[in-house]
């Protein structure tokens, strides 16, 4: 909800990145495109999934990460909030949880450097790609159990990460939670970026009435993995605002929450969904019966 007196428009700016196994590093580079971004005007900044660390194998991703109240990146995310005095959403940091697991989780970070919202990815990437990519994210990731919205100064936002792109009904509820602004941070592989990345981005905003952000990772990581880039912001129309490549940098794009208005004026189906019941199939088909022909027509 917008607060009084408080315009609809700002700017957001994406940071794109190509996160390696070393957290400062990692750090480094996306203070320097926040950085950036600040200096074009932004007032909200997105990060990708994984800005702190990208790496799978179980061994180095637990020696690289710690717990949330002693994770030094958080604090200096915090720090660089309060020093450009901008909204600043951490995509996804992985954070050490009790009992050898991790959180994918992301922050939101206020003008004053105070966490406003955390969300813990919900849907774990386990798949088996056509060219032999094999992904178990939960293998060393508790799932989150909780939706996430919360407000902006200009709007609801909905906090949501990566794969979790897939699951419309998320993003539904999120909006029917009056979220007029979807966050897709994300670390997308090059094969299903360049299948899905913008028909599921372009959708879900259509389908919600909502602009979307995506942030995303890009390019080939230290770890060999290749990820797809091309963040985005898009409108709640499914016009691309703003688009990057496969490089590093900054996406920027105004963003008119007014649109959102007009969006679901034009096609409201948030106030047109209904709920429903699936019928379980029949054991067997229901045969067919005729009706009668009136007389004097041929049956």
């Amino acid at each position: 909800m917008s607060e009084a007196g408080l315009s609809s428009t700002f700017k957001v700016g994406l940071v794109q990145m190509r996160s390696g196994l070393d957290p400062a590093v990692n750090l480094d580079a996306a203070a320097k495109l926040i950085a950036e971004a600040k200096a074009a005007g932004a007032d909200y900044v997105l990060t990708p999934e994984m800005t702190n660390v990208m790496e799978i194998r179980r061994e180095r991703l637990f020696a690289a990460i710690v717990a949330e109240e002693a994770d030094p990146s958080l604090a200096a995310f915090r720090e660089l909030a309060r020093k450009h005095a901008i909204h600043l959403h951490v995509g996804s940091l992985a954070i050490k949880l009790a009992g050898e697991r991790a959180a994918n989780r992301s922050f939101l970070i206020d003008r004053a450097g105070e966490i406003v919202a955390r969300y813990d990815k919900i849907h774990m990437f386990d798949v088996d790609l056509a060219n032999g990519e094999s992904y178990r994210e939960s293998r060393n990731f508790r799932p989150g159990e909780l939706a996430v919205a919360a407000d902006l100064p200009w709007g609801r936002l909905g906090l949501t990460i990566c794969y979790d792109l897939r699951f419309p009904a998320l993003y539904r509820a999120l909006a029917e939670a009056g979220s007029s602004m979807l966050a897709i941070p994300s670390a997308f592989t090059r094969q299903t970026g360049e299948a899905h990345w913008h028909v599921l981005l372009r959708a879900r905003a259509i389908e919600n009435g909502s602009f979307v952000f995506a942030a995303a990772q890009g390019g080939r990581h230290e770890n060999g993995r290749d990820t797809y880039g091309h963040s985005l912001v898009v409108d709640p129309w499914g016009n691309i605002l703003g688009e990057g490549g496969v490089e590093p940098g900054v996406v920027l794009a105004p963003v008119d929450l007014a649109a959102v208005a007009a969006a679901r004026g034009r096609v409201p189906s948030l106030q047109h969904g209904r709920r429903f019941e699936v019928v379980e199939p029949m054991a067997e088909p229901i045969g067919f019966v005729a009706a009668p022909a009136p007389l004097g027509e041929p049956r």
